[in-house]
């Protein structure tokens, strides 16, 4: 089995070609990939298909050529990743299945609009943010507050007071299994300036991770909730680096580099 590793602000992934579906995926083989000691180590899989060939999104086909087939570090199927669609679109380009410049990359969540810049950043197009109330969690037995957005796949984005980087974030943090009865990946996010914001993320089924890019976005989306805003652009610091996050009228933009580090063969 042929595999690339890449990363996005260390937000990394397994990459593995499969174009014409002929991989069986199971959770158990994709948690071993996964493991940082018995496997190659990542916080998810990006399996490369034909999006015709997938059952799951074939109805994107015209608008996309290849589908994101992303897999959790536990093996769970998830609906989308920001920082994976950003690896997986310069892993197209750099293998020559796509031109450089704007295309379509088929999700569980929806066509991802991304767009490649001489500098070796991706944007995508994340689609329109949904704010869906207000929820709590529970860090180290310190209750928060967050704004649960919809970015294709859960979030509960909480603007806090206490200092991210004192967090414990080694372990699940509690959740309402009423409002997010898949899971939910959870952003506790400090306002460090205009416009500028530090995140620590705890992703389903991955557990943290040094970056998240819907994330990015969803904290984006509560940091400019509560400064009564829902326009502009902000930086968002992660552990793994710097992304930027855009919001307009419409839609929202992730921004930030994309890192494809080595290639080989994988023998689980």
């Amino acid at each position: 089995m042929r595999f690339v590793k890449g990363h996005g602000t260390e937000n990394d992934f397994v990459i593995l070609p499969d174009p014409d579906g002929e991989l069986e995926l199971p959770a158990a083989l994709v948690a071993r990939v996964c493991d940082r000691r018995a496997g190659i180590g990542a916080d998810g899989v990006l399996r490369v298909m034909r999006t015709k060939l997938s059952p799951e999104v074939a109805d994107q086909a015209g608008e996309a050529e290849w589908f994101m087939d992303y897999r959790n570090a536990d093996g769970g199927a998830a609906e989308m990743c920001g920082n994976g669609v950003r690896v997986f679109a310069r892993y197209l380009v750099d293998a020559g299945l796509a031109g450089a410049g704007e295309f379509g990359v088929a999700t569980r969540g929806g066509v991802r609009r991304v767009r490649l810049a001489e500098t070796g950043d991706v944007t995508v197009d994340m689609g329109a943010p949904r704010l869906l109330g207000h929820s709590r969690t529970t860090v180290a037995g310190q209750e928060y507050e967050g704004l649960r957005v919809d970015m294709g796949n859960p979030h509960l984005a909480c603007a806090i007071g206490d200092p991210v980087a004192q967090l414990d974030l080694s372990h699940q943090p509690a959740f309402d299994p009423e409002a997010f009865p898949s899971g939910v990946n959870i952003e506790l996010l400090n306002p460090v300036g205009p416009r500028r914001i530090v995140m620590r993320v705890f992703e389903r089924g991955s557990g943290e991770t040094r970056s998240c890019g819907t994330g990015a976005v969803a904290s984006a989306v509560a940091a400019a909730h509560l400064a009564g805003e829902t326009t502009g652009t902000w930086a968002v610091e992660v552990l793994g680096g710097t992304v930027t996050v855009t919001l307009d009228e419409r839609t929202s933009y992730l921004a930030g580099p994309a890192v494809l580090v080595a290639s080989g063969d994988l023998a689980l």
